[in-house]
């Protein structure tokens, strides 16, 4: 039960902003922000160790970025495969085509255009983003029965991202979702337990993507599902 919250500039040359919180069981290892693929020199993501695949993607030098958010779907009469490797595909240029996954949002981005990809188990839609505030979490994008996008989305607009860091002014929006109970519909900073998921909120990402460059940041929290205040740091290694 992921969120992104991305905005899609009105002008041609500026960049596209990407905040990505990220929801998984605090059991499942993963690794953060790094160059982890050898066998793909020039990508950075976060890495799940167990599968070894990526939630968040980027190819920085190519300007390009790709989430993977989980929704409802399940393919009938197949094999189960991973999402992890999506998003590292994603990067590359290589799109899904007929998954053999579960449902998901993929959210990507080369800085010209932001697109939605979305897999509910039997067809594939690709969307692209029109420019404005977007939110996707499991449902549709922006989608208002959704209580956090309900909730937040007109905060994030309102917000700027031209502050130093770009990002401060949608972190005091999200440090204000977090005063919110983790088990709240409207939570961002999540604790899913009570609604009968495993996952909790661990960490987040922000991205400023233009054609060609991509600067990503990672944030772990220091306790699963609850908000603390967040330094962004670059990819290790």
């Amino acid at each position: 039960m992921c969120t992104v919250v991305i905005r899609v500039p009105e002008g041609a040359g500026e960049p596209v902003r990407l905040l990505a919180v990220r929801d998984e069981d605090p059991a499942r290892a993963w690794d953060p922000l790094g160059a982890w693929w050898p066998d793909r020199p020039g990508t950075i993501g976060v890495r799940d160790r167990l599968a070894g695949g990526a939630w968040l993607a980027a190819r920085p030098a190519d300007g390009r970025i790709a989430v993977i958010v989980n929704r409802a779907g399940e393919p009938a009469g197949e094999r189960i495969e991973s999402r992890g490797a999506i998003a590292l595909e994603a990067v590359e240029g290589r799109g899904p085509d007929r998954p053999r996954t579960l449902g998901f949002h993929l959210v990507e981005s080369d800085g010209a255009e932001v697109a939605v990809t979305t897999w509910d188990g039997e067809r594939l839609q690709r969307r692209v983003l029109e420019p404005g505030t977007h939110m996707i979490a499991h449902d549709e994008p922006d989608d208002p029965q959704t209580a956090r996008i309900a909730a937040w989305r007109e905060a994030f607009a309102a917000a700027s991202t031209d502050a130093d860091p770009w990002w401060a002014d949608w972190i005091d929006v999200l440090a204000e979702s977090g005063r919110l109970d983790p088990g709240d519909d409207r939570a961002i900073i999540r604790d899913n337990r009570p609604h009968g998921y495993p996952t909790l909120s661990l960490l987040a990402c922000v991205a400023s993507i233009r054609p060609g460059a991509a600067d990503v940041r990672y944030a772990a929290l220091e306790r699963p599902g609850v908000w603390n205040a967040l330094t962004f740091r670059a990819a290790a290694g």
